[in-house]
């Protein structure tokens, strides 16, 4: 499996000594993904060089590295690890505490007053606590990134990672609760015992199909907000970089054939909202039966991946596998989305090469652009519920805000985030 690692690599300050390192790099068959300068001195510049390789590849690249008379590896750098350091978030305060009189404010005896006062009117508790700006993300670690069940404490690193964003672009507090259990009747006890402190509750990392079970679930009992991740952000997502990608090549997506390789969570997922936004026909596969079943009750139809690959006008991958689309089974004028993280399922490159009209991997389509604004737009309509057409809204926000030259508009774009938000609390509130 192929990995991001940072290469600290010391270069002789001369015209042209760059190139040639990431020359070399790139004569392995590794893919650069950003440099840094560190520092200049004299004659000698150290760069950070951000790289995707397997063991095998750093082998290479290592002896590679160690011929070269202008350029030396000096290490790896532990820029990853020293930002996960001590943790990636914390609790603060939004008001000052700075005088006795606050603290009997804030805290007793002020604070009884507020209390008995949602006691009479529990609706008040969206005017005097953080509920609507409060997030419960959970999970139980059985399908994190793409590194499978690797527990719920290894997990957390990614929990605190969508905590970040939501109070980066939305302003959103995001609680990571791990719980240890995997049966899914455990998960839903365990959500429902707690749900009263949140205003709505993300599910996140939790392998199909027991994240059916526990969304559908969940979802039936809660009068607030609960949404899968993995499931809908990911759809949501996904949907607007196909429109955005169908409006440039001149095809209309509910008239095209869909093919859909893998039916997990985001593979059925994406399904459910293409068929729901009003896609024809759309074929499916899995090694699974249950995952085909489920896919014939949403509307969908099985088939193989040869048959997939024969019939769909735009194919959508998610099935974890390296290199499962084989260059040959790609059709002239195809649109590929191999969205699989960390490796797809055939390189865009590979693909174009072999006659797709157009391709794209899951690192252009990323699901940062999805949930927050999802969250704080039912958070702001105070809904009981996600809606499909809460998810058509974002989507159709998504492909409308991208740049011309973009598959979807920037995910650092705070103003996109919010845009998205009001259109998901515009649908919230019609529906």
């Amino acid at each position: 499996m192929q990995i991001p690692e940072i290469l600290v690599i010391e270069s002789q300050h001369r015209p042209g000594n760059l190139g040639r390192i990431l020359t070399a790099i790139g004569e392995c068959g590794i893919m650069v993904d950003h440099i840094t300068l560190m520092r200049r001195a004299q004659d000698k510049s150290v760069w950070e060089i951000t790289v995707e390789m397997d063991e095998a590849a750093r082998q290479q690249l290592n002896a590679r590295l160690a011929d070269l008379p202008y350029g030396k590896l000096l290490g790896r750098s532990d820029r990853v690890f020293n930002r996960h350091r001590g943790g990636k978030i914390e609790t603060v305060s939004k008001v000052p505490l700075d005088s006795i009189q606050q603290l009997r404010d804030v805290y007793t005896p002020g604070v009884a007053r507020v209390c008995l006062e949602i006691q009479k009117h529990p609706e008040e508790v969206w005017d005097y606590t953080n509920i609507g700006n409060t997030v419960g993300i959970i999970t139980n670690g059985t399908a994190i990134l793409g590194l499978g069940h690797i527990g719920a404490i290894p997990g957390l690193p990614v929990m605190e990672g969508k905590a970040m964003i939501y109070a980066k672009f939305v302003g959103i507090s995001g609680v990571p609760i791990l719980l240890n259990d995997t049966e899914p009747r455990k998960v839903i006890d365990a959500v429902l015992a707690i749900e009263s402190s949140f205003g709505a509750i993300h599910l996140e990392d939790i392998a199909a199909p027991a994240c059916f079970e526990v969304e559908e679930t969940l979802a039936a009992n809660l009068a607030k907000p609960v949404m899968q991740d993995d499931q809908h952000g990911t759809a949501v997502v996904t949907l607007g970089a196909l429109l955005t990608a169908t409006r440039r090549v001149q095809r209309e997506l509910q008239d095209s054939v869909i093919g859909q390789i893998g039916l997990g969570a985001a593979g059925i997922g994406i399904a459910q909202l293409l068929l729901r936004f009003g896609v024809k026909q759309l074929f499916g596969t899995d090694l699974r039966a249950e995952a085909l079943a489920r896919l014939e009750r949403l509307g969908g139809k099985r088939a193989t991946l040869s048959e997939v690959m024969q019939k769909a006008d735009i194919v959508i991958a998610t099935s974890g596998v390296k290199g499962l689309i084989k260059p040959e089974l790609v059709r002239k004028g195809q649109l590929i989305f191999a969205l699989s993280n960390p490796e797809a399922e055939i390189e865009p490159r590979l693909a174009l090469e072999h006659g797709a009209v157009f391709a794209t991997d899951g690192r252009s389509v990323n699901n940062a652009l999805g949930f927050p604004a999802l969250f704080r737009g039912a958070l702001d309509a105070r809904a009981k519920r996600f809606t499909h057409e809460m998810y058509l809204a974002a989507a159709q926000k998504l492909a409308e805000l991208a740049p011309p030259d973009e598959l979807l508009p920037h995910v650092l774009d705070k103003s996109v985030h919010l845009q998205v938000a009001e259109a998901v609390k515009a649908a919230a509130t019609k529906s």
